[in-house]
């Protein structure tokens, strides 16, 4: 009993192993490089587009494998609106924001309504947009600037919301601000795991023992600690991370607390039951292809703040990474299964392995083919299980 109750603790866990030993290994391989305080500030500053992605990708998946190949080419073209309107017309960044959300509902609702209610295959639809959107954003940028690139440096209060720090200190010295942070999430987490126990207990669901309960909020507080410590030393909590941290929680109430939520699940699994039990289907798919336009003008917000500029190369290969990490985190190819906090898992993997790729000075076209591979073996690995599972 107590092996069974091991190797389902693994199953469940894989991909969360499998990230730690890859740290491990690009740590040691980087002689401690991936564990100094400013690579751990680097993993969120330079990933933060993929768990912002990945999430708008996880609601499109979920209705039955549809991906959004568009949302890379799409940060270019927005970037360069932002940079032409900001710089090249001097608004202010507060308009400049308004109306790069305002393209990207617009285009959200276009992009959705082609899919939903014109019948258009997914892919075909944001292939469509991957390549006129690239060609777009670089056109206008080449006509505003004479280098394609537009610098966003004077620009401090769009910088300070997307890519400053709360509360920053200098390096190397212990901010307080975000220790203190880091303890409230440990508080928090705690309550949580004992309360979400109790309630299981109290409607009568099977539930993991005190021992094994106490284990897993040790590990968390562990872990939430280093890295608040770390980030503490790098100069305080990342304005970005803050931006993430609320579009994950966001999401993970909408999947696993709402009746919309599950929805989504539902048409992944099966549409047509879906939608003779009632379900507006395509009002669904509509709002996943919606969001998603929306989460990538967010993103655009992040990357033009993270680079200072509005530039042509900005987005490449963002659809992939956002692919990737929803599908190493456990994201079914198929739709209907996965969530939140395998996503992040997948993506937190995706921004370890291009970091420590990055410090061991890898060349960039091999670092496409260790992604390749991962993701290869992730939809292996859950096509298997699922077949083992399928067995018994």
């Amino acid at each position: 009993m107590a092996n069974n109750n091991i190797t389902t603790v693994l199953k469940k866990n894989a991909m969360l192993i499998v990230l730690v030993l890859v740290y491990i290994f690009f740590t040691a391989m980087t002689g401690g490089q991936m564990f100094q305080a400013m690579n751990f500030n680097a993993l969120i500053t330079q990933n933060a587009y993929v768990y912002v992605l990945a999430a708008g990708m996880l609601m499109c998946m979920l209705t039955g494998g549809n991906i959004d190949l568009s949302c890379g080419s799409f940060v270019c073209f927005l970037g360069a609106i932002g940079g032409i309107l900001m710089t090249v017309k001097q608004m202010s960044p507060g308009i400049s924001i308004f109306v790069m959300l305002i393209i990207g509902v617009v285009y959200g609702c276009a992009l959705g309504y082609l899919i939903a209610y014109v019948d258009i295959p997914p892919w075909i639809a944001t292939l469509a947009g991957y390549l006129a959107f690239r060609g777009w954003g670089t056109a206008l940028l080449s006509a505003n600037s004479t280098t394609g690139s537009i610098s966003l440096a004077a620009k401090k209060d769009f910088l300070a919301i997307f890519s400053g720090k709360i509360f920053p200190t200098a390096v190397n010295k212990l901010n307080m601000v975000c220790m203190i942070v880091g303890i409230i999430a440990c508080v928090i987490v705690v309550v949580i795991s004992f309360m979400g126990r109790a309630n299981k207990v109290k409607k009568g669901y099977e539930v993991e023992s005190m021992a094994a309960l106490f284990a897993k909020c040790i590990l968390s507080v562990a872990a939430i600690l280093l890295f608040t410590y770390k980030l503490a030393m790098a100069g305080g909590i990342p304005t970005v991370l803050i931006w993430v941290v609320v579009i994950v929680l966001i999401y993970n109430f909408i999947t696993s607390k709402t009746t919309l939520g599950r929805y989504f699940y539902t048409i992944g699994g099966n549409a047509e039951a879906t939608r003779l039990s009632g379900v507006d289907t395509r009002k669904i798919m509509f709002l996943a292809y919606l969001n998603m336009a929306v989460l990538t003008a967010i993103t655009t917000f992040i990357v033009t703040a993270r680079f200072q500029a509005a530039n042509s190369q900005a987005g490449t290969y963002y659809e992939m990474d956002a692919i990737a990490a929803c599908v190493v985190g456990g994201v079914s190819a198929y739709g209907g299964a996965g969530n939140v906090f395998g996503m992040v898992v997948g993506a937190t993997l995706i921004g370890v392995i291009n970091l420590g790729m990055s410090l061991m000075g890898v060349n960039a076209d091999w670092q496409k083919v260790v992604k390749g591979v991962v993701l290869l073996a992730a939809v292996v690995f859950d096509i298997l299980a699922d077949k083992k599972s399928s067995t018994k």
